[in-house]
C-alpha cells in the first residue's frame, strides 16, 4: 500500500450544526443513554431534518455526547434546524442542549469501522463555536451569519457577541442567534471570562475617496450597455398575442429632469447590527426629499434592492427606476460620534454634481439628515415652499434609543407580508414601537407605525378583536395629538377608516390631503386603488394602482397587487402578463411563482403547472415552502392527493388558511386534510375546534362578517345544518356587495357551498348562479376540481354554470 497522501479527497462545503447536552458528563450511564435517545427522537422529527434527509443532502453524526448534522444545500438549514431543535425541547426541561452553527469546508471519509465520518476545519471550527455557549445557547460564526444576514426574515434573530479568542488562539466572531423565547439571549458565561479580540470603540475611518470621474464614465459606459440591454429585455419582457401590449410591455415614460433615487447607505461602523441605522439615515433622507412636490422621488421598497456593498451600474439602476439622479452614502457610527458622507450624481453622465462629508456628535444626525435634504433640493434647483422646509426640519424624536426601536419595527412591518407567520412579525413590529414610544411620548412617525401594525393586525383577520381595534384607535389619536395636520397623519386615518371601518368616503377625503403632503408617496394611490375595488370601480383602481407603479417601480407587490385585480375579473391572460413582469423583478419570490403557476389551475383547471412549480420552490430553498403552503394545500385537496395535502399542512403557518380575509383557522385545514384522508373521527375533531374559535370571534364581535362565514361553514360540516344555514345568511347581510365587492362575492360563493354541504341542492345553485356573475376569486377550475363543489356535481344545472366560467 502506497504510504503517499491521496490527493483525491473531495473538498465540499458543509453547513454544520454540532449539538451537545450540557452536563453529559455528571449523569450516569443509564441516564446518558435516555437523554441521547430523546434528542434523537427531537432532532429527528424537525422538518429540518426530515427534509435534508428525504433529498439525500445530510450527514448525522454522533460526537458522545451529542451529535453533528452536515448540511449541504442552504446555511439556513442548520439554523433553522436549531431552532425547532430548540422549540422541541422546551417540553423535555431536564435535556439542557447547547448548539453552534458554522460554514466551511469538510471532507466525506470511512472512519476505522467503515462508517461514513467527516473531517476537515469546517468542523473543528464548529466545534469551538459551539464551545462557547451554555444551555440554551445556539451561537454561529460570522462566517455562516453573512449569508443569513442578507435575508430579511433573519435579521431579527441576529445579534453579535463581537471577535474572541478561543482555543489554540483561534479568533472568532460569534452571533448568538435568538428570538421570541427561541435560544439563550444571556452573554455566554466564558465569553464573560475570556478575551475578546476586539475591545471598544475604533476611531473613525477616514470617508472613502469619490470615485475618479474618467473611470467611472468609461466603467459606467461599458457596464450599462449589458445591464441596460439585460434590464429593458427582463422589465418590458412582452406579453402573449393573448393580452394586451400594454401590459407586458409598459411604455417607458419620459424620465423627469429633477427626479432622485436615495439607494441603500454602506454602513462603514464595525458593529454590524447598526446597519439598523444606517438604513434609517438613508430613509430619513429619502423621506425628507418625498415630500418636495417639485421632485419625483422613488419609493424606498424600489430601491432597497440596491444594496450597498457591491460596485453599482448608476446608469442601469437609474434607467430601471426611471430618474436621472441618484444619491450613494455612506453612514460610520463610533461612539457618540457619527459620519455620514454623500455624493449626489448625475446618473446619465455618471457626473458627480455635489458631494459632503459631516463629523457630528450623534445627537446632531436628525440635523445632519435634514441638512442633505436641503442641499439635494438646492442643487436639483427644485422649488421649497416654505410648509414642505418646516415638515423636512421637524425632527423625529430626540431619543436615538427610540430611534433604533423605530427602524426596527419598521423594518419588520414592511417585510411581514413575507414573513411566515405573518403574526409574529407584527407583534413584534408592535412590541418594539410600544418600547419606542415608551421611551418618547411625543414620537409621532412611530405612533404612525404602531397604528399601521395594528390596523394590518386587525384587517387581516391575524386579530380581528374590540381590543385591536381599541389599540389601533389609541395610536392614531396620539398621532392626530402630535400632528393633526401632517401627510402622515391623513394617511393614518384614512388607512383606519377603510381597513377598520370600512368608510371609504372618509378614507378618500383624507387619502386627498394625504396626496397633497406626500406627493411621492405610492401609499396614498395604492389605497385608492384599493377602494376602488372594494366599491366594483375597477378601472379606476387600476389606473391608481399603475400610477403606484411609477413612484415604487421595482415593487413586484404592486404588480401583484393589479394582477389580483385581473384575476378578480377572470382576466388571467392579462394577470399572467403582470406577474411575469413582477417575477422578472424578483424571480425566486416562493409565493409570487406559485400564484403565477396557480392561474393555469384557475384558467384552464391545469393543476400540472402549480404542482411542479412548488415542488422546484421545494427543492431550491426547503425553507420557502411556508410561503407557498397555502396554494400547495389547495392544489392537493382539487386532485385528491393525500401524501402531497399532509405534507403541505405540516408547514402550513400557524395563522391558519386565509380565504380572503376570511380567517379560517388551521383547525379548519387539518379537518379537510382528514377528510380527504377518509378519517371521519379526526376531521370531526378538528372541525369541532375550528367552530369553537370561530365561536368566540363571533362572540365577541356579533356583526363580523367574516367570523361568521367560518362558524357556518364548520357548522356544516359538523351537520349543524339550521345553525349554518342561519349564520351563512347573516354573514352575507353583513357584507353586501355594495359594501364590500370581494368580500361580499366570497361569502355568497360560501353561503352556496354550506348549502351544498347541507343537501339544499337548489339554493346553493341560485347562490352559486349569482357569484359567478360577479366578479371575484370563483373560477372555472376551483368548480371543476374543488371537492367544496361535489355535491353539486352530475346536476346538469351545476355543470351549465361550469361551462359559463370554461376559457373561450
Amino acid at each position: 500500500m502506497s504510504a503517499e497522501p491521496n490527493s483525491d479527497l473531495r473538498l465540499e462545503i458543509g453547513y454544520l450544526l454540532l449539538i451537545d447536552v450540557v452536563g453529559y458528563s455528571k449523569l450516569l450511564v443509564n441516564e446518558q443513554v435516555e437523554l441521547l435517545q430523546e434528542l434523537n427522537q427531537i432532532v429527528r422529527s424537525t422538518p429540518s431534518f426530515r427534509s435534508a434527509e428525504a433529498k439525500g443532502k445530510l450527514m448525522r453524526l454522533p460526537t458522545g455526547d451529542g451529535m453533528a448534522l452536515v448540511f449541504f444545500r442552504s446555511p439556513e438549514e442548520p439554523a433553522q434546524c436549531a431552532l425547532e431543535i430548540h422549540a422541541a425541547s422546551k417540553s423535555h426541561p431536564h435535556l439542557q442542549l447547547r448548539m453552534g452553527v458554522h460554514s466551511g469546508p469538510v471532507n466525506q471519509i470511512s472512519d476505522v469501522n467503515d462508517r461514513s465520518n467527516v473531517a476537515g476545519t469546517g468542523i473543528n471550527v464548529a466545534q469551538r463555536v459551539m464551545d462557547c455557549g451554555d444551555a440554551g445557547h445556539i451561537l454561529l460564526s460570522k462566517h455562516v451569519v453573512d449569508d443569513l444576514a442578507q435575508y430579511r426574515h433573519w435579521q431579527p434573530y441576529l445579534h453579535d457577541l463581537g471577535e474572541w479568542e478561543v482555543k489554540h488562539g483561534l479568533r472568532l466572531n460569534l452571533v448568538n442567534l435568538y428570538k421570541d423565547g427561541l435560544g439563550n439571549p444571556a452573554i455566554p458565561e466564558k465569553l464573560k471570562r475570556g478575551q475578546r479580540w476586539k475591545k471598544g470603540g475604533t476611531p473613525v475611518r477616514p470617508v472613502r475617496p469619490l470615485r475618479w470621474l474618467k473611470f467611472a464614465l468609461v466603467a459606467a459606459f461599458l457596464l450599462a450597455m449589458l445591464a441596460l440591454t439585460s434590464t429593458f429585455l427582463i422589465f418590458f419582457h412582452r406579453a402573449s398575442s393573448t393580452t394586451s401590449a400594454s401590459l407586458g410591455s409598459p411604455a417607458p415614460l419620459p424620465v423627469p429632469e429633477k427626479s432622485i433615487a436615495v439607494l441603500p447607505f454602506d454602513n462603514l461602523s464595525d458593529d454590524k447590527q447598526n446597519a439598523y441605522f444606517a438604513d434609517g439615515v438613508q430613509d430619513e433622507i429619502l423621506t425628507d426629499l418625498a415630500k418636495v412636490a417639485d421632485l419625483k422621488v422613488i419609493s424606498r421598497t424600489s430601491v432597497m434592492q440596491y444594496k450597498a456593498g457591491a460596485q453599482r451600474n448608476l446608469r442601469a439602476i437609474a434607467k430601471a427606476l426611471g430618474v436621472s439622479h441618484v444619491v450613494e452614502g455612506s453612514v460610520q457610527r463610533s461612539g457618540g460620534r457619527v459620519r455620514v458622507s454623500t455624493q449626489l450624481i448625475d446618473a446619465r453622465t455618471d457626473m458627480h454634481l455635489w458631494a459632503e462629508s459631516y463629523d457630528r456628535e450623534l445627537a446632531d444626525v436628525f440635523a445632519i439628515e435634514n441638512e442633505l435634504a436641503e442641499e439635494i433640493v438646492s442643487q436639483l434647483k427644485s422649488k421649497l415652499s416654505p410648509n414642505e422646509k418646516a415638515a423636512i426640519e421637524e425632527k423625529p424624536t430626540a431619543d436615538l434609543s427610540a430611534y433604533d426601536l423605530y427602524v426596527r419595527g419598521k423594518t419588520l412591518i414592511a417585510s411581514a407580508v413575507f414573513s411566515a407567520p405573518q403574526r409574529d412579525s407584527l407583534l413584534e413590529a408592535v412590541r418594539l414601537l410600544n418600547e419606542a414610544v415608551k421611551r418618547d411620548r411625543n414620537f409621532a412617525l412611530a405612533y404612525y407605525q404602531l397604528a399601521h401594525a395594528h390596523d394590518q393586525i386587525y384587517f387581516t383577520g391575524l386579530d380581528h378583536t374590540p381590543a385591536r381595534l381599541g389599540m389601533a384607535d389609541g395610536a392614531i389619536q396620539d398621532l392626530r395629538r402630535l400632528r393633526p395636520d401632517s401627510g402622515e397623519t391623513h394617511l393614518a386615518i384614512a388607512k383606519h377608516q377603510y381597513w377598520c371601518y370600512l368608510d371609504y368616503d372618509r378614507a378618500r377625503k383624507e387619502l386627498d390631503q394625504a396626496r397633497q403632503k406626500l406627493p411621492n408617496d405610492p401609499l396614498p394611490h395604492l389605497l385608492a386603488g384599493y377602494i376602488d375595488r372594494r366599491q366594483s370601480r375597477w378601472n379606476e383602481s387600476t389606473k391608481n394602482l399603475e400610477r403606484a407603479v411609477e413612484l415604487d417601480p421595482q415593487n413586484p407587490g404592486v404588480l401583484q397587487q393589479i394582477a389580483l385585480s385581473y384575476e378578480c375579473l377572470r382576466r388571467y391572460g392579462d394577470a399572467e402578463a403582470i406577474l411575469d413582469r413582477a417575477l422578472a423583478l424578483d424571480p425566486k419570490d416562493a409565493a409570487m411563482r406559485a400564484q403565477r403557476a396557480a392561474m393555469e389551475l384557475y384558467w384552464h383547471a391545469d393543476a400540472r403547472p402549480l404542482l411542479s412549480t412548488i415542488q422546484m420552490v421545494r427543492d431550491e430553498d426547503p425553507q420557502s415552502a411556508a410561503n407557498t403552503a397555502e396554494y400547495w394545500l389547495e392544489v392537493a385537496l382539487c386532485l385528491r392527493d393525500t401524501e402531497n395535502a399532509s405534507r403541505a399542512l405540516a408547514v402550513l403557518p400557524t395563522d391558519g388558511c386565509y380565504q380572503q380575509n376570511i380567517p379560517f383557522p388551521r383547525a379548519w385545514c387539518e379537518g379537510k386534510v382528514a377528510e380527504l384522508a377518509g378519517d371521519q373521527d379526526s376531521a370531526r375533531t378538528a372541525f369541532t375546534t375550528a367552530r369553537t374559535e370561530a365561536q368566540k370571534l363571533v362572540s365577541d364581535q356579533p356583526n363580523y362578517g367574516e367570523g361568521l362565514c367560518v362558524l357556518a361553514m364548520a357548522d356544516a360540516a359538523l351537520g349543524h345544518k339550521e345553525d349554518a344555514i342561519r349564520e351563512g345568511r347573516r354573514a352575507v347581510e353583513l357584507l353586501p356587495i355594495a359594501k364590500d365587492s370581494i368580500a361580499g362575492a366570497t361569502v355568497i360563493q360560501d353561503l352556496a357551498v354550506i348549502y351544498a354541504m347541507t343537501g339544499e341542492q337548489d339554493p346553493a345553485l341560485e347562490q352559486l348562479k349569482i357569484a359567478v356573475q360577479l366578479p371575484g376569486y370563483l373560477s372555472y377550475g376551483q368548480l371543476r376540481l374543488d371537492p367544496r363543489w361535489d355535491p353539486l356535481r352530475g346536476d346538469s344545472r351545476f355543470e351549465k354554470i361550469v361551462a359559463s366560467l370554461a376559457p373561450k
